[in-house]
């Protein structure tokens, strides 16, 4: 890594713990569900702004007539929408289309539950993964019926393995 992309992961983990220790004094003086409440409605606002941001690079979303392709063209913004508000250098993530209508978010690691877990702050964090896909997906145009979480890393699982079920377009 260069010396200058270095520099700039330490101010993303500077700013992060600052956000941990943060959502730590929140939780202090107002509560846990406060702090997570406070913390999704932040970051939903965040990733409606990426995702528009990056509907607006990538154009409109294609539509043609084969369900695979253009759900995998989906996914890749939703791959674009990630790599904007967490570096690859902070996470280990991967997309994939596992149904006509289902992209599956894999996530390995990430630096948010570190943090966290770093500020003493886990017992009682509500990860905002679902409140983060539903801003993307917002700002990029699509309609979810299903977005969930099937396993999640503060869990204890291996990963997350988050759910975004694609609704069907109005006009067919």
């Amino acid at each position: 890594m260069s010396g200058e992309r270095a520099r700039t992961v330490d101010a993303y983990r500077l700013w992060w713990q600052h956000d941990a220790h943060w959502y730590q004094g929140v939780a202090a003086r107002f509560g846990q569900s406060v702090a997570n409440e406070i913390n999704a409605e932040a970051l939903r606002k965040v990733a409606l702004h990426v995702g528009q941001r990056v509907g607006r690079l990538a154009g409109p979303l294609p539509d043609t007539g084969d369900p695979r392709k253009d759900l995998d063209d989906l996914r890749r913004r939703y791959d674009d929408c990630g790599e904007r508000m967490f570096p690859s250098e902070l996470r280990n993530a991967s997309t994939e289309v596992e149904a006509d209508d289902l992209i599956v978010l894999t996530l390995r690691r990430n630096f948010a539950i570190t943090m966290v877990r770093m500020a003493g702050s886990l017992d009682g964090y509500r990860c905002p993964c679902t409140d983060i896909h539903a801003g993307w997906s917002e700002g990029l145009g699509v309609t979810l019926t299903e977005n969930r979480a099937e396993t999640c890393l503060r869990e204890g699982a291996p990963a997350c393995r988050l759910l975004l079920r694609i609704a069907p377009d109005e006009e067919a």
